[in-house]
């Protein structure tokens, strides 16, 4: 399984792999999409708002924290859940993407930080990307 939410006290933790790094990022958004609002981004939606949004941070794992943390952000001031990426640029600094979104009226769960605690991508004995994420509710 590519996500799967794990058990916590206060927060929500959620496991997410990949087998590049692109796809362990996509399947970021996807599970945060999720927590904010299940089973929107199915293709019953047409997704026609579109942002560009360019992170940069140092190292893969604080990349990822800081572009899902962009991407949050994005939803909530623009009342829009993005629900298709599409990466221009890709490195261990800097992601640069086009994203495709839906107008959103409401949330069955708020965010208010996606964390660096736990956060720490490695690759798994099957190979693929893996990181803890836990989101601040």
């Amino acid at each position: 399984m590519n996500i799967e939410y794990l058990p916590h006290t206060a927060d929500i933790r959620m496991k997410i792999q990949g087998s590049s790094m692109e796809e362990l990022f996509i399947h970021g958004i996807q599970g945060m999409n999720n927590i904010l609002k299940q089973g929107f981004c199915d293709p019953a939606h047409q997704y026609l708002h579109k942002t560009s949004v360019e992170t940069a941070s140092s190292g893969y794992t604080n990349l990822l924290i800081d572009f899902l943390s962009d991407v949050l952000s994005y939803t909530y001031t623009e009342n829009v859940m993005f629900c298709q990426i599409e990466f221009i640029r890709f490195t261990e600094n800097l992601v640069e993407a086009q994203m495709l979104g839906a107008p959103i009226e409401s949330f069955d769960e708020e965010i208010k930080a996606v964390t660096y605690h736990e956060a720490n991508i490695k690759k798994n004995t099957k190979g693929n990307w893996e990181t803890i994420v836990v989101f601040d509710i």
